[in-house]
């Protein structure tokens, strides 16, 4: 790993106060402070303004490209018929193609899609990836689906937005609520429907694949090693030690999971956990290894694992004890890694949390109100356009292993992934030095650095 980079301004770094831009007016945007897409959009146009961003490059970000909205049926294991309704969200390809998650998940909105498809525009520019933003997603719940089931919603989605996608042009990879195999299936119908005389190559059309259809090695942990990799990178300055640091996670699927299992490997110590079945506390830390293990053998969730090895829910065992959200929230921690759902932590949760610093592992976690009561209360946030982008940046190793015909082994992407988030990390200290900011503002700043210059170069058409 890298010498830590220094993170510390010559001035006091001033809390995010922003007014509503009027290039928001400009393209239609609903005046909301609720809205998951205006909040995401108004803080890089904030950062726009700093930079000094050119207007029209402004409002060309401020809405996406193209939006696609899909309603198709699918044949359930008891005969009936149900109606899904899908979307892909293709926010900008100035910089390479349309590059983005599917997300399955029962509070699938166009909303959300426009929003994780702006942010992967951001998070691609801030690691310098030749892709731009995309997103999609079907509203439903996979964990109501067989496999049968999850299988035909995936195939039919596919086949709905075929004409939209494409290995050189809008690539897929997993979110919420999908996985490898969903992406093997997406991938299995494109091929079949598409007219590449090269099957394999038409393959190309997903990252996130298994590895015997050309999934890279070391893509499953992407995420988390990402997020990892950033604390690393960060952590010393902030003077904290990954060896013997407490932690907690909000959300324990693939993101969160990974990043305990990794930092309880370098020592770190995991001592509070949250998802969507309730919380548990271990104050001399969990074994992450094994609560991963239990949550991939009982339905995707960390309840009931306070009763492994313990004796029920009031005593200390292996699996920890029950506590409330709140108690959650208020465990002293020196990093809190939300790695769930977008805006889980809003102002009340911000003025419960007890950690040094706030590392987004999930996209969108914590939103404008929250984000200014962790600034004023000198919390520390690494923003999920840096934090996250681990996932995104292993799928473009896929992907140009698939167009090379070549294979890397796991050394060398973690070595290459390391790369990456070393240099955006120090990318993004670097604006937060030049413009004494805050950190989220700073890391759009360095994103729109790339965006603007290629902007510059290309023009706008005609």
């Amino acid at each position: 790993m890298s010498t830590a980079t220094k993170t510390k301004t010559t001035k006091p770094v001033q809390a995010m106060q922003m007014t509503r831009s009027p290039v928001l007016d400009a393209v239609g945007l609903p005046d909301d402070d609720s809205n998951l897409y205006t909040q995401t959009v108004s803080v890089m146009l904030h950062a726009a303004e700093m930079l000094g961003l050119p207007l029209e490059v402004q409002i060309i970000l401020a809405q996406p490209k193209n939006e696609i909205m899909v309603h198709f049926p699918v044949r359930m294991d008891n005969g009936d018929y149900r109606l899904f309704k899908g979307y892909r969200v293709q926010h900008n390809n100035a910089i390479g193609p349309y590059k983005g998650g599917l997300r399955f998940h029962p509070d699938v909105h166009l909303d959300d899609v426009k929003s994780l498809a702006f942010l992967m525009t951001m998070k691609c520019a801030l690691a310098r990836l030749p892709f731009g933003g995309g997103k999609g997603g079907v509203k439903c719940d996979p964990r109501a689906l067989s496999q049968g089931e999850l299988m035909r919603v995936t195939r039919r989605f596919c086949s709905a937005i075929s004409h939209a996608v494409g290995p050189d042009y809008d690539i897929p990879a997993p979110d919420v609520g999908t996985n490898a195999q969903v992406m093997a299936w997406f991938a299995d119908t494109y091929e079949a429907q598409s007219d590449h005389r090269n099957s394999w190559d038409a393959m190309r059309v997903v990252t996130g694949k298994p590895v015997e259809i050309g999934g890279s090695l070391g893509r499953e942990k992407a995420t988390g090693q990402g997020v990892v990799d950033v604390l690393v990178e960060m952590l010393p300055e902030i003077g904290i030690a990954i060896k013997g640091m407490k932690f907690s996670v909000i959300g324990y699927a693939n993101v969160g999971s990974w990043t305990a299992r990794i930092l309880h490997d370098m020592g770190a110590k995991c001592v509070a956990v949250m998802d969507h079945t309730g919380a548990i506390r271990h104050d001399t830390g969990f074994d992450c290894h094994a609560l991963a293990a239990y949550v991939a053998k009982n339905g995707g969730g960390i309840n009931g694992f306070e009763k492994v090895n313990g004796t029920g829910p009031s005593k200390k065992g292996h699996g920890g004890t029950n506590i409330t959200l709140d108690e959650f929230y208020s465990t002293a921690v020196d990093v809190l890694v939300p790695a769930a759902l977008e805006q889980m932590i809003k102002e009340p949760q911000a003025k419960l949390i007890n950690a040094k610093l706030v590392a987004e592992g999930a996209n969108a976690p914590t939103t404008p109100a929250g984000d200014r009561i962790l600034t004023q209360r000198g919390v520390e946030v690494i923003p999920a356009i840096l934090a996250n982008s681990g996932g995104v940046t292993v799928s473009y190793f896929e992907w140009i292993q698939n167009k090379s015909c070549t294979s890397w082994d796991e050394e060398k992407v973690d070595r290459e992934l390391n790369r990456h988030m070393v240099m955006a990390a120090r990318r993004t200290v670097a604006a937060r030095q030049k413009f004494n900011c805050d950190m989220r503002t700073a890391a759009y700043i360095a994103a729109l650095e790339q965006v603007g210059k290629v902007y510059t170069v290309r023009g706008i058409f005609p």
